[in-house]
């Protein structure tokens, strides 16, 4: 993709418009998956329904759903959200007319755990969890690592396993878009299971899937393109990859533009850049918009769309971030999750045109 095919049309902030394949977005900002810890066996329920419909009502232009995952042994937790049943579908039709309803575009990101499947829900403490509370003991990961001490030890995927796993991420696009879904997002960062893949701290295979960085980056190809099988042509699709480990022998930046431009000659439209995960205890110097130059890098070397995310809590920090060039959308999470109408206030302090309901216009400051 060529500079002049990125560049937006005049002006650039982060209330114009954007348009990826046949989708148009009224705005730069996106929700980012955040895991909500409050399914039973992997089903949507009402406490999605009023946390993602809410984003939507308050200006978000892409609203995605946390984590999704693609076979029920692949979930975090007992408590994840799924997508590997047919029976899902029909409550996330209703949280995805909703979204539409209310002018947003509806996302699902898809996902494997890999080796940090089987874990508690974060206030119950991390770590494995057994059969009494909902764990299942048997994980699968590139390598036989474990995350951490507390963490179960994977079992390594064998060829067959990984033909299933990649079935299922097809499988699972399909259903996202029966339910209504226009992007999926393929989940490979934070140390979920193709992260496991692409990094050598967690891939330590002598097979076609491990070793070399072509061998390594192979599953999440198969992947995209077991997707692009099954998903519209007309509709965008994004994944996710952490764009550093933060260790030394880790994935880098540098491997993650070459793996965005693999993907981008597959067929995927924008790449949502964050980072770290792969392995605990890491020093990470967190600090606002920190990741945002891994969205700029890889929009720049490898000629893609990109979306910033981390510590973007600001309206003129993200209109900036758009307006510079360095990443066409935004993707917030933590700020979101504090005020669901960030992006209605952002839309006034910059003096923008906002997508206020019409059922709040008479609470819209002139």
């Amino acid at each position: 993709m060529t500079d002049a095919l990125l560049a937006p049309p005049e002006p650039a902030h982060l209330f114009a418009p954007l348009e990826i394949r046949e989708v148009r977005f009224r705005n730069r900002i996106g929700v980012s998956p955040m895991c909500e810890y409050s399914s039973i066996d992997g089903f949507a329920n009402d406490w999605h329904f009023v946390h993602l419909g809410s984003r939507a009502v308050g200006g978000a232009a892409i609203v995605m759903t946390e984590a999704a995952a693609v076979l029920d042994s692949g979930r975090i937790s007992p408590q994840d959200l799924g997508i590997y049943l047919d029976d899902h579908i029909p409550v996330l039709a209703r949280i995805f007319r909703f979204i539409e309803e209310q002018g947003a575009v509806p996302g699902m990101q898809l996902a494997h755990a890999g080796r940090k499947a089987s874990t508690a829900v974060p206030w119950e403490g991390n770590g494995a969890v057994d059969a009494t509370k909902g764990g299942w003991g048997r994980i699968f990961a590139p390598s036989a690592i474990s995350f951490s001490p507390s963490y179960l030890t994977p079992e390594p995927l064998d060829e067959s396993g990984i033909v299933e796993i990649v079935r299922a991420f097809g499988e699972a696009a399909k259903r996202a878009r029966e339910a209504g879904a226009r992007i999926v997002e393929v989940h490979a960062a934070h140390g979920y299971l193709l992260h496991e893949f692409l990094s050598p701290l967690s891939n330590t295979r002598s097979d076609c899937y491990g070793g070399s960085f072509e061998n390594r980056t192979r599953i999440l190809r198969e992947v995209v393109h077991a997707i692009r099988q099954t998903w519209p042509a007309k509709l965008p699709l994004f994944v996710r990859i952490s764009a550093t480990d933060w260790v030394e022998g880790g994935w880098t930046i540098d491997d993650s533009v070459g793996l965005a431009k693999q993907l981008e000659r597959l067929g995927v439209d924008l790449i949502d850049c964050s980072s770290g995960g792969s392995v605990p205890n890491v020093a990470i110097p967190v600090a606002a918009g920190y990741q945002v130059p891994f969205a700029e890098r890889v929009r720049k070397d490898a000629g893609i769309r990109t979306a910033a995310v981390g510590m973007i809590t600001a309206p003129e920090q993200a209109d900036q971030i758009v307006r510079t060039g360095q990443a066409d959308m935004v993707f917030l999470a933590r700020e979101l999750l504090r005020d669901p109408y960030w992006p209605l206030r952002a839309a006034d302090e910059l003096r923008q045109d906002g997508p206020w309901p019409k059922q709040y216009l008479r609470a819209k400051r002139a």
